[in-house]
């Protein structure tokens, strides 16, 4: 199979060698005499395989490995080099080089490796279209048709094209992530890498080398130099989540590499420029962390150019069926699980239950109904007892209430349970505003929801606010 080589070498002979061998093997053949001039060539025109000397004059092999790696991790880079030994081709191994050779050059080493690389830069580009093709079947998209969704599918479609930051805020499950993916296969940054950092479930102490990299010696264990998540992200997109636990010190750091683009790893001195797009995400009252001092008010701005709320699955309900089907239908499609469907009681209950976990608490859900239920029907015996308790309860109150429309002390008809629950909903957080004082932050802590939202209910709802 031929492919396209570049040879990253600065002996002219070695070189020519390796150009003589691959030719003969029927490959298109580039060569570079230095780090530096590699990388252009290889920014200049792709190659499906790289052989890379370690000892270089200026940038060096491993380093700029690294730099190909985190740019082109599917490139399948072979080491050459004069002075090999066994800790340096561990080290090139480590950063992600595909084999290491040594010098002389044995010819059937060459073509038996380089070989290799070809087949694997074939799988890789086989991988990438069956990731596209399941792109096509399952896109990154927000599933439903409730206003309050078309109103976020409208703005991701106005900010996506942009380079805008985003902040997103919304409750654990509602799918800020999505959001935060579908603004990036939206924008001119989708053929980059998206690189997403959980802010929560790093360590403070390793935060700053998991964001900015560090170089060998740095501290304690980093045997090796390390790029970090900004650099992974340039000319893509780095999503922030959970950037509410960020401690303040990261933040300052943040702060800073937001403002200039510019960073140095942990243990570094020299600085490396980035242009990535920041897409944040929280499920915390950033306004409330700052006034009590968890947050800085300069980042949150910063970070703060276009913000998106995701609503929570309770405020859509309508989309509830919609989610359902769409769900079974890819876990079906990906586990070869039978079709399943839901009686009309049972669709009845999942609707009006409250999904404290949102949509990846319904996501679980219909899994777990599949594999306990495929190719059956589930009824509302089926559904566990939190479901389908508050069902059997707003049941009963409709019950009581039909009981006493006959009686002639309520008007005749069936209560709708969306009504009832609406009904309460607007009862209790009238009671509740009265008990604060009319004070919406307070009520909203209370009742444990996002100010945005509160307001949207009680404008809802027609509640005065004073």
């Amino acid at each position: 199979m031929a492919g396209r080589i570049l040879i990253i070498d600065d002996e002219e002979d070695i070189r020519f060698s390796l150009r003589g061998i691959l030719e003969d093997e029927g490959h298109d053949v580039r060569e570079a005499g230095s780090a530096e001039q590699g990388l252009e060539a290889l920014d200049a025109e792709p190659a499906d395989a790289l052989f890379l000397d370690i000892w270089l004059p200026g940038m060096d092999g491993l380093e700029a490995l690294e730099r190909i790696h985190a740019s082109r991790p599917d490139l399948p880079v072979v080491m050459i080099s004069g002075h090999g030994t066994i800790e340096t081709a561990v080290t090139a191994l480590k950063k992600g080089a595909f084999d290491f050779i040594e010098k002389p050059l044995s010819l059937d080493k060459v073509v038996t490796v380089c070989r290799n690389a070809l087949e694997l830069s074939r799988l890789a580009e086989e991988n990438r279209a069956l990731r596209a093709r399941i792109g096509e079947q399952h896109p990154v998209r927000l599933t439903g048709e409730s206003p309050a969704i078309r109103t976020l599918r409208r703005a991701i479609e106005q900010v996506a094209p942009t380079d805008a930051w985003v902040l997103i805020t919304g409750e654990n499950g509602t799918g800020k992530e999505i959001v935060a993916r579908s603004i990036h296969a939206g924008s001119r940054r989708a053929d980059k890498p998206l690189v997403a950092v959980n802010c929560a479930a790093i360590p403070e102490e390793l935060i700053e080398s998991e964001l900015f990299g560090h170089e060998k010696g740095a501290f304690t264990g980093a045997e090796t130099a390390q790029a970090g998540k900004f650099e992974l992200a340039d000319k893509g997109t780095l999503f922030l989540d959970e950037i509410g636990d960020m401690s303040l010190k990261t933040q300052a750091k943040i702060l800073r590499i937001l403002q200039e683009q510019s960073f140095e790893r942990v243990g570094g001195r020299k600085t490396i420029k980035v242009d990535a797009r920041v897409i944040a995400a929280t499920n915390k009252n950033l306004m409330d962390e700052i006034q009590e001092g968890n947050f800085r008010e300069d980042l949150y701005y910063r970070l703060k150019v276009f913000p998106l709320e995701v609503p929570p699955l309770r405020e859509r309900s309508e989309d509830i069926p919609l989610l359902i089907r769409d769900f079974a239908a890819r876990l079906v499609s990906e586990h070869a699980f039978k079709p399943l469907s839901f009686s009309e009681g049972a669709m009845h209950a999942l609707v009006g239950y409250d999904w404290p976990g949102n949509v990846r608490e319904l996501k679980n859900f219909v899994e777990r109904m599949l594999i306990m239920y495929s190719g059956c029907e589930v009824g509302t015996d089926d559904l566990p007892a939190e479901m389908l308790g508050e069902f059997q309860a707003r049941a009963a109150c409709a019950g009581c209430r039909n009981a006493e429309a006959e009686a002639g002390n309520l008007p005749d008809g069936p209560v709708d349970l969306k009504q009832a629950k609406a009904e309460f909903e607007a009862h209790f957080l009238e009671a509740k505003l009265r008990e604060y004082d009319g004070n919406v932050s307070r009520l909203a802590k209370a009742v444990g929801l996002e100010r945005s939202s509160l307001y949207r209910k009680l404008r809802q709802y027609g509640i005065q606010m004073d």
